[in-house]
């Protein structure tokens, strides 16, 4: 088997079965192990009796830990990369020291394993395989506004915290007041639940039932009707500079649709 300088090595995201059998030969034949918290690490490496010493690298220390790092490797060592829990770079720490081992002509690898969007997803029926991950919903309030009216059309997903879940929803809710939303939460663990219906009941839901865990949440993308279709064919065309008369024709023989309904809504419709 190939040996390389640096190994990603993703950790259970609950259940400590979930590990791969790779993952825990990797991290007992490396030289360091590189993780976010050495104590929820240290748990994981004790239950599987590796004794690989670690050194922390999180989003506060990344650049600080450069140096060692690079240090480390030109003495001919190998190292590690873990997080807390799932698959490094997804939302945790590693971009920054992955980029500049490549700059250096360093050889990377990544184990496949455990990572929270897959085990939910492979939960989830969906129309389309198409979505969209934006990582962390964030804190401000417009932002959130921003996002539910950008991704109407398909699939949104995030992660979000126990403590801010329903506040979250509830920004949603009012800007798409008829969303589908399903969430996972302590996947892999004894008390996983996942949860599917309207926005409103899954809000309704998480009120009445105490919050654990960090959620993994998908907002279901909206069908576009007709009307909508023709409305986005229609703004297209006039932010290129067409009139309302030429965007009717062309549509009209494009798409077989009344020449008046179009020229009415591009005259009409505040684009």
């Amino acid at each position: 088997m190939k040996e390389f300088d640096f190994y990603i090595v993703p950790t259970p995201i609950g259940n400590l079965g979930d590990i791969t059998l790779r993952a825990i030969e990797i991290l007992k034949s490396v030289d360091l192990i590189a993780c976010e918290d050495s104590r929820v690490t240290q748990k994981l490496l004790n239950h599987f009796d590796i004794n690989t010493k670690c050194v922390s690298y999180h989003k506060y220390n990344e650049k600080e830990r450069i140096n060692q790092i690079l240090e480390t490797l030109k003495c001919g060592k190998k190292m590690a990369l873990v997080s807390d829990a799932g698959t490094p770079l997804i939302c945790d720490p590693g971009s920054i020291i992955v980029k500049e081992l490549r700059q250096h002509g360093f050889s990377i690898t990544a184990l496949p394993g455990a990572n929270a969007i897959a085990t939910f997803l492979s939960q989830i029926s969906r129309e389309s395989e198409t979505y969209s991950f934006i990582g962390f919903l964030p804190k401000n309030q417009n932002q959130i506004e921003q996002i539910a009216n950008d991704y109407k059309s398909c699939d949104v997903i995030f992660y979000e915290s126990p403590n801010r879940i329903i506040q979250s929803l509830e920004i949603i809710k009012n800007i798409r007041p008829n969303s589908k939303v399903a969430f996972g939460r302590e996947l892999t663990k004894i008390f996983e639940e996942i949860y599917i219906n309207s926005i409103n009941d899954v809000i309704n839901h998480l009120k009445e039932n105490v919050s654990k865990g960090e959620f993994v949440v998908l907002v279901f993308g909206e069908e576009k009707s007709e009307d909508a279709d023709l409305e986005e064919k229609i703004k297209q065309l006039k932010d290129k500079g067409f009139s309302a008369k030429d965007i009717s024709i062309i549509l009209s023989e494009l798409f077989e649709i009344n020449k008046n309904k179009i020229y009415k809504i591009a005259i009409g419709k505040q684009m």
